[in-house]
Formats: C-alpha cells, structure tokens, sequence
C-alpha cells in the first residue's frame, strides 16, 4: 500500500483535514508493513506489503501541512487528531456503490501501528476490507 504516507499523514490514501501538530515519531530509516484482508463473495487473497523508507525530521514536521485534502466523493465524518495518533470515520460514495471507512494509527516514536477497516456497497455485492499497519525505526538512515 502506501506505508509512509499513511503513516506520517496517517494516509492510507484516506483523506483528512489538517492536523495542528506533528506525528510524535522519530526520523530514520522505516520498515512499514500493511497486511490487509477482504471478506465478501468473490475471493481475494491475503495482501502483504514491507517497504523501507528514510523519514526526515522537515516530513514529519510537515506532516500537518500536507494532509490529503478530502476526495470527491468523500466526506470526513468524524476526526480526532494528536501528535499520539488519530481516529476517523468517512463515507465515499460513486459509480454504483459506497464506502464506509474507520480508521485509526498510533504514534508511538520508534514504531507506529494502525488498522482500517472499509466496509463496501457495490454492484458485485458487499465487501469488507481490514488493512493492520505496522511501523519500526530500524536506526538511522
């Protein structure tokens, strides 16, 4: 998926109104790891993903700046947004279907860890997707 960003903009590609502080977490170089899984009619297997990435102190710090704004299509329900982490909850609707989306991370300075949970309305029928984050300070980069 899209580890940093989801991450430091808590962005699981998911948009979000700009936070006031940072993401407590150190800079260094990252492993991310998503796992995610899709309950429904048709199946789909188990999606896993590690990537490494450098994170500087200037990202983290504009981190709050540089939150995707909301989607067309998609309305910011419900956020709650510290240095320590957030929560939030958005609907998507568009060609034939919906989307409801819970979601929340944790910053926990050398690690980070989060879930997602999308739950679908489409013409194949309904789906549930869960994605579970997880993040480590390996060291320095």
């Amino acid at each position: 998926m899209l580890p940093r960003a989801l991450l430091v903009s808590a962005a699981l590609a998911l948009p979000l109104a700009a936070q006031a502080e940072a993401p407590d977490l150190l800079p260094g170089q990252w492993e991310f790891t998503s796992t995610t899984t899709v309950e429904g009619d048709m199946p789909i297997p188990e999606q896993n993903e590690t990537h490494q990435e450098c994170l500087t102190q200037e990202e983290i710090d504009e981190a709050p700046m540089t939150l995707i704004e909301e989607e067309e299509g998609c309305e910011l329900l419900e956020q709650n947004v510290s240095a320590a982490g957030m929560d939030y909850r958005m609907r998507c609707t568009g060609e034939g279907g919906e989307a409801d989306i819970v979601g929340s991370m944790s910053y926990l300075r050398d690690r980070a860890e989060g879930t997602m949970r999308v739950e679908m309305t489409t013409p194949m029928g309904e789906m549930v997707m869960n994605t579970e984050i997880q993040a480590e300070r390996l060291g320095d980069c």
